[in-house]
């Protein structure tokens, strides 16, 4: 394994291990629910926006330490941000995972440039059946998403 892959596993679990913004949110919010049947994982996610910025994120959720790390470095990635800056994130990391058509926005003279430690879970293309797992994070952020357009 080289170094790269190693720091990427250890990435990976850091975040499955201390999911950041674990919980639920209090008070008028947003929530999105979503399922992988193929593999049972499960997550769910509460999101505050004020003044167009996501201001808090909180996430709940079980399953392998794929979803549950990629959810954790998704609401790392997104607070701060507008809806829009959050959806054109998820098509970033949807491109880098293969998932939509695009070249990689991924620089391979600088991992970490792009997407941060998000970039860890770029290894995951290497197990089709998993890139669905790293996805579920995602394809639920869009419907909350959406959610707060209606």
């Amino acid at each position: 394994m080289s170094a790269l892959d190693e720091l990427y596993r250890q990435v990976i679990l850091d975040h499955y291990r201390s999911p950041r913004h674990r919980g639920s949110l209090k008070g008028p919010h947003i929530h999105a629910e979503g399922l992988n049947p193929s593999c049972g994982d499960e997550f769910s996610i509460d999101l505050i926006i004020n003044d167009g910025v996501i201001a808090d994120v909180a996430t709940q959720g079980q399953g392998c330490s794929i979803s549950q790390a990629s959810g954790s470095m998704m609401t790392e990635a997104i607070i701060g941000h507008t809806p829009d800056e959050a959806r054109a994130l998820t098509d970033t990391f949807k491109r880098m995972m293969g998932i939509e058509e695009g070249e990689s926005p991924l620089d391979p003279e600088k991992p970490g440039s792009v997407l941060g430690d998000l970039e860890a879970l770029q290894g995951v293309k290497k197990f089709p059946v998993r890139i669905k797992c790293a996805d579920l994070p995602w394809t639920t952020l869009a419907d909350a998403l959406d959610r707060s357009d209606a």
